[in-house]
């Protein structure tokens, strides 16, 4: 009797060890982010897995843990997040980032990796696929050291594409809800952040990605559809889930549109033409790559020389008249002056003389004579 009594509870016991074990993440890739030695700070203690499930367990395939202590004594917990994608380490810095005391004053920058967030006792950043949160337990204003050890982590690690996902850009006055949004890259991360029927109609097929951002009393979910055919075929099953939600006289969203690729949800707002006002601001900016050589390329060549060719035109035409309106206008300036002397001259001189102001013999004794002695005279030429 007392040996099976034994031998439940050893059952016991290891069932909950396997469900432990299960619940923990292994830590070889997150502790690449959190070497022994960074700078002047040292590891104080050995690695360590997270004793409790992260709310984006998911998304995550490493979690690590470390203390470290710095040249002046100061003494930091830092955790490392390696998750399986950039937007997904996005997801967790975000959700980080709102156990942040008075996260409404804080604001996020890129001083460490590629979006950080620092407050006087805790840090949270993200680069590449790799979160990072540092804590202080001492009271007081640690930011330098904080942001210092910060840096040296995020100096080594991989950028990945080094932007924020570029659907939070596309929220209306993104940079101020920012940090109060909520992102998700599955839908069980969605269902949590905003549960509704109408929403869970959506697919995550394909790499769909999704953020919800408050603004004042209402929500707007912004779902990214990877190509056309699955925004279509979402379109229509949410269309679906909306009418069927409100023949139950269920609650639905104040507005729904489809823009682009996107599905674009505003709920509780205070009226529909207040939802409708937030999802005009939404531009779904569509870019073609061609995976292969482009088909079009002889029609791109000669637009490009036809442009080309108009481009130097015009620049000829420009130049040239340029170059004749400087012409005329140093001939015009350099013939007034010296039209303005000759009227000068004349107008200074005695008389006119058709020689130029040169010496002329009177032999026609038709010019004015105005000093006859000093001509020869008849007298002096007969006596010579």
């Amino acid at each position: 009797m007392h040996i099976a009594r034994l031998l439940i509870f050893l059952s016991i016991v290891a069932l909950a060890g396997i469900s432990v074990a299960a619940d923990t993440l292994p830590t070889d890739e997150a502790a690449k982010a959190l070497p022994a030695t960074v700078g002047s700070f040292k590891g104080t203690s050995q690695l360590l897995p997270l004793a409790e499930p992260h709310p984006n367990q998911d998304n995550l395939i490493s979690t690590a843990q470390r203390e470290y202590r710095s040249d002046k004594g100061e003494r930091f917990s830092v955790i490392a997040y390696t998750a399986k994608s950039d937007s997904a380490a996005y997801a967790i810095f975000l959700t980080q980032v709102k156990t942040f005391a008075n996260v409404a004053q804080v604001k996020a920058t890129a001083e460490a990796g590629t979006r950080s967030v620092v407050s006087d006792n805790q840090i949270a950043f993200f680069k590449g696929p790799v979160c990072v949160v540092i804590k202080s337990a001492a009271k007081g204003d640690h930011r330098v050291a904080m942001l210092d050890l910060a840096k040296q982590l995020a100096a080594p690690l991989s950028a990945g594409e080094g932007e924020i996902p570029v659907l939070v850009k596309h929220l209306p006055n993104w940079e101020s809800v920012e940090l109060q949004a909520s992102y998700a890259v599955t839908p069980d991360q969605l269902k949590t952040i905003l549960p509704n029927p109408a929403v869970e109609a959506a697919s995550f097929d394909g790499g769909t990605e999704a953020v919800v951002a408050p603004y004042d009393s209402a929500r707007l979910l912004l779902i990214e559809f990877t190509t056309p055919q699955l925004a279509t075929e979402n379109d229509q099953r949410i269309s679906q889930a909306l009418q069927q939600l409100r023949a139950q006289g269920q609650p639905v969203p104040t507005s729904y549109r489809r823009v682009g690729n996107y599905s674009v949800f505003v709920f509780d707002a205070a009226n529909e033409q207040t939802a409708n006002n937030l999802i005009d601001q939404i531009k779904y900016e569509q870019v073609v790559q061609w995976l292969g050589d482009n088909p079009n390329w002889l029609k791109r060549a000669q637009k490009e020389y036809t442009e080309t060719t108009l481009n130097v035109l015009v620049t000829v035409v420009k130049t040239s008249g340029l170059a004749a309106a400087i012409c005329f206008g140093i001939g015009g300036f350099f013939g007034a002056v010296l039209f303005a002397r000759r009227r000068a001259q004349q107008a200074n001189a005695e008389a006119y003389s058709d020689a130029g102001g040169m010496m002329r013999l009177n032999l026609d004794e038709l010019s004015a004579q105005t000093n006859p002695g000093k001509l020869i005279g008849p007298g002096n030429s007969e006596e010579n």
